[in-house]
């Protein structure tokens, strides 16, 4: 391995709130090795409740800072495992990719905002971190989200599948990667779609105490009610020309209104709010330059077989888990994180007009140097 080379870690919590994923990776910021070795480590449902209280907030709270370190502990631990399992020592990993936890997003104020604390990091791994890799976007006029997409072209470059081609992450909010002929960030469209799991997972967690439709069981076994998806696709975001992005509270008391008003049942509710989820990637394809030829998915809505199923119904071409390209489904997001912060590194770009409707190629992320290279 040349020096240009670097091992990272990358870390990802998303807005499904069920805890840290944390994945290592080889790269020098243009190509990538991925090394197979990953964890998750689950939020305590105490903590996932306060961090669920910080959501709206749009500047901090002394509350939020107590959170942002308990949750900052726990990315702590994911390294510790992650370098037991891998069998590696601190000074094995170059740097750390640290997104935290976003709590609001409003990039048409100039505003998106993730809670952690990057220099806590640092000091208890011994290692460097990246973090505040959406501001900068943000800053210059851009969505701030997402940031996957130039790390999808990146994987995607040696998976020898036909392009025009959409790598599909479902998590709290559905976003999709174009990537055409060309596979870098001059050819690559991204936005996201709508809700992803966080209805479908408010609901389950609110009418049954389980915080997902496991497999999409519940959904399966329940009727969708058509007037709610009709009327959700009345939402004026749908009609917006791309780049554009999602807070995870986006559209929440417009759908819940509208499964409340229809008076539906656990599993009618659950079919419904998984149809409005399909529904509106599917209405995503409207603004795509040429329709896909195939759509490979990633996070944790490629677990829901009803999700799956009603994807490629719509579609009308194979959907399938990415995991089929020998990629982990499950640490794709944090992988990006480890491949972003290499980038910062590197002083390369991270999103691109395509991709958050930014003027032109923007760096991003700030470096936390360890105290001993401080």
């Amino acid at each position: 391995m040349t020096q240009d080379w670097i091992t990272a870690i990358g870390m990802m919590s998303g807005t499904s709130l069920d805890g840290v994923d944390a994945a290592l990776i080889e790269t020098d910021g243009v190509d990538v090795r991925r090394l197979d070795q990953s964890v998750f480590v689950p939020y305590a449902p105490e903590l996932r409740e306060r961090m669920r209280e910080c959501f709206g907030n749009r500047s901090a709270t002394n509350f939020e800072h107590v959170v942002a370190d308990d949750l900052t502990q726990v990315h702590v631990d994911a390294v510790n495992m992650l370098l037991a399992k891998a069998g590696m020592l601190p000074g094995d990993i170059g740097i750390i990719g640290f997104h935290g936890q976003t709590v609001f997003h409003e990039p048409a104020s100039g505003l998106t905002r993730q809670i952690g604390t990057p220099h806590m990091l640092a000091e208890k791994t011994g290692i460097p971190v990246v973090a505040d890799f959406r501001l900068a976007d943000v800053a210059a006029g851009g969505e701030g989200a997402p940031l996957a997409p130039v790390y999808h072209a990146a994987l995607m470059k040696s998976a020898g599948v036909e392009t025009p081609v959409a790598v599909l992450n479902i998590g709290g909010v559905s976003n999709v990667t174009w990537i055409g002929d060309g596979a870098d960030g001059a050819d690559l469209l991204a936005f996201d779609c709508g809700p992803g799991n966080a209805r479908l997972d408010d609901w389950m967690l609110r009418h049954t105490g389980n915080p997902v439709d496991l497999n999409g069981a519940t959904a399966a076994s329940g009727t969708a009610d058509p007037m709610v998806e009709i009327k959700f696709l009345e939402d004026p975001y749908f009609d917006r020309v791309p780049p554009k992005s999602l807070d995870r509270e986006d559209m929440a008391a417009r759908i819940d209104g509208l499964v409340a008003e229809a008076r539906l049942n656990v599993s009618d509710g659950a079919a419904t709010l998984a149809n409005c989820t399909v529904a509106a990637i599917v209405a995503g394809v409207n603004h795509l330059p040429v329709a896909p030829k195939s759509w490979f998915v990633c996070g944790g809505g490629r677990h829901n077989q009803y999700v799956m199923e009603m994807l490629a119904n719509r579609l009308g071409v194979p959907v399938r888990p990415v995991d089929d390209l020998d990629w982990d489904g499950d640490a794709v997001e944090a992988e990006c994180f480890g491949y972003l912060a290499v980038r910062h590194l590197r002083g390369l770009p991270l999103s691109f007009p395509g991709t958050t409707g930014v003027p032109a190629p923007c760096c991003g992320g700030k470096l936390y140097p360890t105290k001993k290279a401080a």
